[in-house]
């Protein structure tokens, strides 16, 4: 009997954030485990947001307060965090 084994393949490629930079106001360029990189503006979603929990970030401080967890930007321990793809796409809301 001859016993063959195939590796299990992961054809989804999960997309995590490695590393940003902080542009000016509320930029950030974003890169990818791809090698991609997007640059996500939220100041709009901050400025338009009712949340109190959301609008401290307005404070550029509390904004450039984060940190990169699991492959995603998380800030105040997930206080505010966004889908991977949406940040991807450039697209938050």
């Amino acid at each position: 009997m001859k016993i063959v084994e195939e590796p299990i393949v992961d054809y989804q490629i999960k997309i995590a954030v490695t590393g940003t930079v902080i542009l000016d106001n509320y930029k950030l360029q974003i890169t990818f485990n791809d090698e991609t990189k997007t640059i996500v503006d939220f100041e709009s979603f901050l400025k338009n947001s009712q949340h109190p929990a959301i609008k401290k970030y307005l404070d550029k401080t509390n904004f450039r307060n984060f940190e990169i967890v699991d492959g995603n930007i998380n800030w105040n321990d997930y206080d505010m965090i966004f889908p991977v793809e949406d940040l991807k796409k450039g697209q938050i809301s």
